[in-house]
């Protein structure tokens, strides 16, 4: 493993397990939320993100945390293995709420410059808790059929179902 995407649904823990493996096996760290968003949670054009994460991954050894299907041909078409953060609904929404619910009262920096609010959070079209629930089960019939697709034999998928599983992958991993 030396080129690695860590995918999932929102809320799913992507950003901590890449990290997690980052260190643990002393490689860079990508995360695609940082190339994606400028500051205001301005969105930057198509191109210009799959310029930034084209130029983040040209290394022989990376992980990259997100799931932007703009940038997944470039990403996967590079990478060796593909973890797959897959826990059930119940997992993925507390996580979530506790998540959001922390980066609102302690105003913890999202990226570039961002925060997650009251209203942008929890009374919004643009809501962090609703984007989990309409995406939720798109990603997990996304990546199941994605698994099986014959133009990515070449990675090793990793299907993790519980961050206990995750816990004892990343434990197993050198």
């Amino acid at each position: 493993m030396q080129r690695i995407s860590v995918v999932g649904t929102t809320g799913s823990g992507k950003t901590t397990l890449a990290r997690q493996i980052s260190q643990r096996l002393a490689i860079p760290h990508v995360e695609l939320d940082y190339l994606h968003w400028e500051p205001n949670w301005v969105e930057v054009p198509n191109d210009v993100m799959r310029d930034r994460v084209a130029q983040s991954l040209c290394g022989d050894r990376w992980v990259v945390d997100g799931n932007y299907s703009i940038v997944q041909d470039i990403i996967w078409a590079r990478a060796d293995t593909v973890v797959w953060l897959d826990y059930s609904w119940p997992v993925v929404m507390s996580r979530i709420l506790r998540r959001t619910f922390s980066r609102v009262v302690t105003q913890q920096q999202v990226c570039n410059g961002n925060y997650e609010t009251w209203q942008k959070s929890f009374m919004s079209r643009d809501s962090i808790l609703l984007w989990a629930i309409q995406t939720y089960g798109k990603n997990r019939q996304k990546y199941q059929a994605l698994f099986q697709a014959s133009k990515y034999h070449h990675l090793n998928f990793v299907h993790l179902r519980s961050p206990a599983a995750a816990k004892n992958w990343l434990s197993s991993i050198e």
